[in-house]
């Protein structure tokens, strides 16, 4: 069996898939990747399939070996990646061999980062995924954050060259699309008016559950409790604080306070990113303009998967990646 030894890692690395489907009636949070984009063209870049599962990381990675020789990608965004004290990339994928040490630095302008490897994270599956729910101890390696000393075991890699991005995965810089509701006539227009109209900040007070947002206080005229009911990624709850909160993958599958709105799909990894102490802007779109949207980021990931190109590459064509 193949083993990956973490000797240093940052405070909060679990292990992801695509998430747990299909239990939210049951009590049971999706979890999976905050950035799934990320996520899939991690994957995607040492020959993994969709599912496999792989390490998410947060501000800082780590340094890691191997047992047997395997590929290995990092994504997320810009980051500092050393082979062995020999400078490499992200969006780009090499070889990690026995008696190799990989170090991953911090993030710059980004929060989540990916670590993939060939033939994936081989940890049990809990109620049909291997992500880590931290809330509840599901999953993953554990159900914890990992940290320094573990071992984690992979599974057997298919044969692939080392590929890279033929251009950068870039993030749009329009404002948070949001959808009204499900509570939103819990609001006057004034206060809807607020959100659309004035900046929020990223609060440091963030995690894999949520994320709250400082900025002008949201008041609900109806009140700020209801009875619960169901929550999806990207619920924009609003407590009795006025303080926004957004719904991530680790979010609650009921709750008792309102939501004035919904993040759209196509733009929680991206609010997901936001460094805190960043502000961001609302905008609302309808329903079937964002499913537009997530069409169309779905087709354009397609695209860029379908194109990867082996190494080696020419080091003056990398692009900037854009956060």
């Amino acid at each position: 069996m193949i083993f990956l030894n973490i000797q240093q890692i940052g405070p909060m690395a679990t292990v992801q898939d695509l998430g747990r489907r299909g239990l939210q009636h049951a009590g049971v949070s999706g979890s999976g990747p905050m950035d799934m984009p990320s996520f899939r063209i991690a994957n995607a870049l040492v020959g993994n399939e969709p599912m496999s599962a792989a390490l998410e990381f947060a501000g800082v990675g780590g340094s890691f070996t191997v047992t047997q020789p395997v590929r290995f990608a990092v994504t997320g965004g810009d980051v500092d990646i050393r082979l062995d004290g020999t400078k490499v990339y992200p969006w780009e994928s090499y070889d990690l061999l026995p008696g190799m040490t990989l170090a991953i630095g911090a993030l710059r302008d980004c929060v989540w980062g990916y670590l993939a490897l060939s033939g994936g994270v081989d940890v049990t599956p809990v109620l049909g995924s291997r992500s880590t729910h931290l809330g509840t101890g599901l999953g993953g390696h554990e159900g914890r954050r990992l940290q320094a000393g573990d071992h984690l075991p992979l599974g057997e890699a298919t044969a692939s060259a080392n590929l890279a991005l033929r251009q950068p995965w870039r993030r749009s810089a329009r404002p948070i699309q949001v959808i009204y509701g499900p509570q939103d006539d819990y609001f006057s227009a004034d206060v809807k008016e607020t959100l659309l109209g004035t900046p929020f900040t990223v609060s440091a007070r963030r995690d894999r559950m949520a994320q709250m947002l400082d900025g002008s206080p949201i008041r609900a005229v109806a009140g700020h409790d209801i009875v619960s009911d169901g929550t999806r990624p990207g619920s924009i709850q609003v407590p009795a604080s006025g303080r926004l909160l957004v719904l991530m993958a680790e979010r609650q599958t009921a709750g008792g306070y309102p939501k004035i709105a919904t993040v759209a799909s196509v733009d929680l990894p991206r609010l997901a990113q936001v460094v805190s102490g960043r502000a961001i802007r609302f905008a609302r779109v309808s329903q079937e303009r964002a499913e537009e949207l997530l069409i169309g980021e779905r087709q354009a990931l397609r695209g860029i998967l379908a194109n990867l190109v082996a190494k080696p590459r020419n080091d003056n064509q990398r692009g900037e990646i854009l956060h």
